[in-house]
Parts: C-alpha cells; sequence; structure tokens
C-alpha cells in the first residue's frame, strides 16, 4: 500500500508561483509513472503532468511553458512547480503514483488533495 502525502497548496496571486510536494511511502514494488492531476468544481479530474521513473515528462497543453514537474526516485517524492498562475488554475490537486510488480501490472494511488487557489 502506497501512502501519498502532498504539501504546498495554498492561495496565490495570478502571475504567482507555487511549489507542491508529493512524498510517497510503504511501497513495496517499484514507483514507475508520478503525476498531479487537478478538479475544479463541476469539472472532472484531469492530468496536468506526469513523469517516469526514467525522466520522461508529459504535460497538459493549457501548463506547458508554466509547470515543470520533477521528481527524486531516491525520496519517492516528486514536485510541481507552477509558475505565471492563472485563475483558471485553481483547483485540488492531487499526487497520483503507480505502483506494481512490474509496468504491466500497475495500481493506482492517491493523495488526499491539496486546494490552489489563484486570485485574480
Amino acid at each position: 500500500q502506497v501512502q501519498l502525502v502532498e504539501s504546498g497548496g495554498g492561495l496565490v496571486q495570478a502571475g504567482g508561483s507555487l511549489r507542491l510536494s508529493c512524498a510517497a511511502s510503504g511501497s513495496a514494488f517499484r514507483i514507475y509513472t508520478m503525476g498531479w492531476y487537478r478538479q475544479a468544481p463541476g469539472k472532472q479530474r484531469e492530468l496536468v503532468a506526469a513523469i517516469t521513473s526514467g525522466g520522461s515528462t508529459h504535460y497538459a497543453d493549457s501548463v506547458k511553458g508554466r509547470f515543470a514537474i520533477s521528481r527524486d526516485n531516491v525520496k519517492n517524492t516528486q514536485y510541481l512547480q507552477m509558475n505565471s498562475l492563472k485563475p483558471e488554475d485553481t483547483a485540488v490537486y492531487y499526487c497520483n503514483a503507480r505502483s506494481g510488480p512490474t509496468q504491466w501490472d500497475l495500481k493506482d494511488y492517491w493523495g488526499q488533495g491539496t486546494q490552489v487557489t489563484v486570485s485574480s
């Protein structure tokens, strides 16, 4: 069972920056992909960014050039640096990790979520 603990959310003005962190613990298997999702009120949860254990990254088009995901495989911790924040980035941000005995047998784990609010 993987436990994910997020930190770093908060209130920021438009144009500002925030850094989210997510620490994973308790994994009996390798953690393959880690990522960040977000869910705004009345909307579906969407992928923001993801990173593989090898460092390959993927971003939603809406955050490309503004957000940067990174990962420390030794600490099993991932980060999301969010710059040039916009009011539409306001959402609850969830940490995700995919872990399992092989890359073909993975299970999703989720953090509790952290609120990010961007004021205009």
